[in-house]
């Protein structure tokens, strides 16, 4: 067994702060040591997505970045999305516009949408289609995908006093 390594980060605004062993894999280290069970394991090579969360104000797919790789970083999970019962608006988009099947693909998805639109606030369909393009939905044909990017881009655009939804 491999002398294990300290690791302090920041996930979803706490401090966090194990000991890992150096091949630990960020996606194992989320689900396994830190409970945090959103992203999924899809394809473990980085093609599908469905792993994606958000270090240091980038997309990352978390099964093929280390742990020890986030030492002093900032991740944003998809647990971190909601306030509370307040829906991030790419979940409301998500759930109004019908943007998932089966869910399998879904943290993935949220979680670029969420980087997507803090990148762009504004995007065009085409826009958002290469911006999604890197996660893989096998069930939706991903029209509702786009459209859920789209009427999020539109909700975070309105003013602050527009309510949201609620789980």
């Amino acid at each position: 067994m491999a002398k294990k390594q300290l690791v302090e980060m920041t996930i979803n605004g706490k401090a966090v702060e194990k000991a890992v062993e150096p091949r630990t894999l960020l996606i194992h280290f989320l689900r396994e040591d830190c409970r945090l069970t959103g992203a999924h394991i899809g394809c473990e090579t980085s093609h599908c997505g469905a792993c994606t969360v958000d270090i240091d104000g980038r997309s990352v797919k978390s099964c093929t970045h280390l742990a020890v790789q986030c030492e002093g970083s900032d991740i944003k999970t998809v647990e971190g999305l909601a306030q509370g019962p307040v829906l991030h608006a790419v979940q409301e988009g998500f759930y109004t516009q019908h943007g998932l099947q089966c869910g399998f693909c879904t943290p993935g998805m949220l979680m670029r949408a969420y980087r997507l639109l803090q990148e762009n606030p504004n995007p065009t369909e085409e826009e958002v289609r290469t911006g999604m393009s890197g996660n893989l939905c096998r069930c939706t044909g991903y029209q509702n995908i786009v459209k859920a990017v789209l009427y999020a881009a539109a909700k975070l655009r309105e003013p602050a006093t527009t309510a949201a939804v609620t789980a």
